[in-house]
């Protein structure tokens, strides 16, 4: 029997024309890039960071919309997506990088390092979803992509509450997923393996940055414009029927067998 199916533009599948999106973290590294990558398809993006002359400097970049709040913070997140759909017209994409890593022993870490590392990592993605999620789900539908990473799925040593953090932010957007799919909503996570973002090039020396090269099957760690081009992916109506997962972006260092082959 001949396949007589309709042939969808692929092409057209990536746009995102006239779509409002929100990108938390926007003013530098896996932010920055993933608003250029938005804004390429057609999006309009709000540029939210901490730090006003970085949300500034993406928005100019990108002919977007800066705006400086602190994401752990109701209110300010609250008001972020208020405007947010009133400057765009509506809110159909969120995409949250903020997060960052504190790095102790297990023995080492104290209540308050423990709380900040909560709140840094996963509770701006708790208040963002539904703030975004109420605003989606008046509007039909949109999309939340969530920054995880590679030490949720895995042990993470001298930065365990990192990971605990990081497994917890998964398994929120897992829940998420479930419970707006019937209002139109996609929820997914990207979890980046080590991404020479400004922060990691500041800390790494040319003999760490080899020696990380080496532990990646394909040669060397990522940047952050690899973590971009998965954001949009699952943004886009392309991946319209993917929702409630994790897509692991790490140069293939999860699927490497660990141990020396016969």
């Amino acid at each position: 029997m001949a396949d007589n199916s309709p042939v969808p533009d692929y092409a057209q599948l990536m746009r995102l024309d006239d779509k409002g999106f929100i990108v938390l973290g926007a003013g530098q590294g896996m932010g920055r890039q993933s608003s250029h990558a938005l804004a390429q398809m057609g999006a309009k993006v709000f540029c939210v960071d901490l730090e006003r002359e970085r949300a500034e400097q993406v928005a100019t970049e990108v002919d977007g919309i800066p705006w400086l709040a602190d994401v752990t913070k109701r209110d300010d997140v609250e008001a972020l997506v208020s405007e947010a759909g009133r400057a765009m017209g509506s809110v159909d994409g969120i995409v949250d990088i903020v997060g960052i890593s504190g790095w102790s022993g297990v023995l080492e870490i104290d209540d308050a390092e423990w709380d900040w590392q909560f709140d840094v990592v996963l509770r701006h993605a708790y208040l963002v979803s539904q703030a975004a999620g109420r605003a989606m789900k008046e509007s039909g539908g949109g999309t939340m992509v969530f920054i995880a990473s590679v030490s949720g799925l895995t042990a993470a040593p001298n930065h365990a509450h990192y990971g605990a953090a990081k497994a917890g932010l998964m398994s929120w957007m897992q829940s998420v997923a479930i419970e707006l799919a019937p209002h139109g909503v996609r929820a997914n996570c990207v979890a980046p393996g080590a991404i020479l973002t400004p922060r990691m090039e500041a800390l790494f020396d040319e003999d760490r940055r080899k020696a990380n090269d080496a532990t990646v099957p394909m040669g060397h760690i990522g940047v952050p414009s690899d973590i971009a081009g998965a954001v949009l992916f699952l943004s886009a109506p392309i991946s319209g029927f993917i929702s409630g997962r994790t897509l692991v972006v790490d140069g293939g260092v999860d699927a490497d067998f660990p141990y020396q082959p016969m």
